[in-house]
């Protein structure tokens, strides 16, 4: 705003026979080009605000159908060039490798299996929208979409790895879905056990 308020100010005060010469012209010259300058600014801080990377935040925790869920930290999901970038601030957890899906509802509830409540059955099975219907890496086509890099906890219960998803390209196409990490590791197949052979679902996230 400076810029502009000189070049007026300066303009304004130009004596009356400078509108008649060749010196106005030059100065007009010089003051457009200013303008253009600062436009051309202006723009650039536009196009700047625009590519400012995007993320999301997802609450996590530990799941407990009897005694209540407890708030474990959270993860952040941030769009990348390569595709969307998970990165764990989480604490409470077992050490090891852990399972690490995207579930197809937006849901952490426990529900009601074979007469016995379940931990986090709300929130579906592995989202598929594409109906693969088989488990397998981020990478493969014919896979879950939802089958993401297992997730790396620390011996002191924390995890802060970022795992990438190479296949999501945008926080839009997760929306209202859930995040899950199961007990035990995943060898990302179904043989000789479905769905990597993880356990039980530990924690969980609503993505909003």
């Amino acid at each position: 705003m400076f810029i502009f308020h000189t070049m007026i100010v300066s303009l304004w005060h130009l004596p009356t026979f400078y509108l008649f010469t060749g010196a106005y012209m030059k100065k007009t010259v010089i003051l457009l080009g200013l303008f253009t300058l600062s436009g051309a600014a202006i723009a650039e801080e536009a196009k700047n605000v625009q590519t400012e990377i995007k993320s999301k935040v997802i609450e996590v925790s530990l799941l407990d159908p009897v005694k209540g869920d407890k708030a474990i930290g959270q993860v952040v999901v941030t769009e990348s060039p390569y595709g969307l970038v998970f990165t764990p601030e989480l604490n409470g957890l077992t050490a090891g490798l852990h399972g690490f899906h995207l579930h197809q509802n937006p849901s952490c509830a426990a529900g009601e299996k074979d007469g016995k409540k379940v931990a986090g059955l709300g929130a579906g099975g592995h989202w598929d929208p594409k109906e693969a219907k088989r488990h397998g890496f981020p990478w493969e086509d014919n896979a879950h979409l939802g089958d993401l890099p297992a997730l790396a906890v620390n011996a002191d219960g924390t995890a802060s790895n970022p795992v990438l998803a190479p296949r999501l390209k945008s926080l839009d196409e997760i929306a209202d879905k859930s995040i899950m990490i199961h007990v035990g590791g995943d060898n990302h197949s179904d043989h000789p056990a479905a769905l990597g052979g993880g356990g039980a679902r530990m924690a969980c996230g609503v993505i909003k």
